[in-house]
């Protein structure tokens, strides 16, 4: 199986950077983090605008896929410009509401499908229009991401799923960026096993895309620390000129390297539908988020005592590695798929 992308793909990969390096993506995130969604909205709309969300969503709702590869494409790029929100609940979100859609014709799912909420969110995530968060506690915890910003959270316990009237408190997050808080009450919108089927798939989706989020950070985190390396001197040389700091930049590429093969080929199995594709993607998702960890740590150590400060916007991707890397199936959730497989 070939796992290098097609010219389309990369063309694709090549535009949302230079349009989010154009953007100001530190600025959107500190705002964010601050209670201010409006810049990070803004840049929502003009990633709908390039068909990022759209990927999620079927053409009968207005998207064009759904597009696993191409979505991880996508997140990849996302991760590696720190882009604020719900990113990977919404899309997850979709593939929940897709596929309650697809057994819309099966009893005991009122409210869903073409006439239910399918029809009326999955137009709105395709358009930007719409941040939701998707809370699946068996697979993602008890908290739901941003809940504060979202226009719809959706909580799946077992083979129910209820929209979420009110939210606790924030909790304090490793990231700032990441507001986090547990739903509370809601309506029950619809019970049975399609629940809990469409929840495990959306899951599968939640963990690609978060281990396309990280593998896109960990790249941002290393490119970042070998340009500084190369400008810092000490001794009279460049730090980058150290045969230490050779061999941990070398070892930190060969990583993320491993980890994108890895990526791709658990996006294309979960399009084609593969049987073992839960299984790819725990070891895409274990192996990005470690590696996007080790790229921090690296990135921290040899940036200084500079790469301390939350002043730089070097600590907007360094305080987002570990929270990835535990997001939608913590290393040993993930290894565990991996041996059962």
């Amino acid at each position: 199986m070939r796992f290098l992308l097609d010219d389309e793909q990369r063309e694709f990969a090549r535009s949302l950077d230079g349009m989010l390096t154009a953007a100001d993506t530190p600025g959107a995130a500190r705002a964010w983090a601050a209670g201010d969604t409006a810049p990070g909205r803004a840049l929502w709309a003009r990633l709908a605008e390039a068909g990022v969300f759209a990927l999620a969503v079927p053409e009968r709702h207005e998207g064009l896929g759904p597009l696993p590869l191409e979505l991880a494409v996508a997140c990849a790029e996302l991760g590696r410009h720190a882009v604020p929100g719900p990113l990977v609940e919404t899309v997850a979100a979709a593939a929940f509401l897709d596929r309650l859609d697809e057994v819309d014709r099966l009893d005991g799912l009122d409210g869903f499908g073409h006439a239910g909420a399918a029809a009326e969110w999955l137009p709105r995530i395709a358009g930007g229009k719409a941040l939701l968060s998707l809370c699946v506690p068996a697979a993602s915890g008890p908290y739901a991401l941003d809940p504060d910003a979202a226009d719809a959270v959706l909580v799946v316990e077992g083979d129910t799923v209820r929209l979420a009237e009110t939210t606790g408190p924030l909790q304090p997050s490793a990231d700032p960026v990441r507001r986090l808080a547990r739903p509370l009450g809601g309506t029950v919108l619809a019970r049975g096993p399609a629940v809990a089927a469409a929840a495990s798939h959306a899951a599968e989706v939640a963990a690609l895309a978060t281990a396309a989020q990280s593998l896109g950070l960990g790249r941002a985190l290393l490119d970042r620390t070998v340009a500084y390396v190369g400008q810092r001197t000490q001794f009279g040389a460049a730090v980058g000129s150290f045969q230490a700091v050779k061999h941990r930049l070398a070892d930190t590429l060969i990583a993320l390297e491993f980890a994108q093969p890895l990526l791709h080929s658990a996006a294309q199995a979960l399009a084609e539908g593969a049987a073992d594709a839960s299984a790819e993607i725990a070891a895409a998702k274990v192996t990005a988020g470690e590696a996007a960890y080790a790229a921090a740590r690296t990135a921290l150590q040899l940036h200084g005592a500079v790469g301390y400060t939350d002043e730089l916007d070097l600590a907007l991707w360094i305080r987002k590695a570990r929270p990835l890397r535990d997001a939608w199936g913590t290393p040993a959730a993930c290894r565990a798929r991996v041996l059962a497989r």
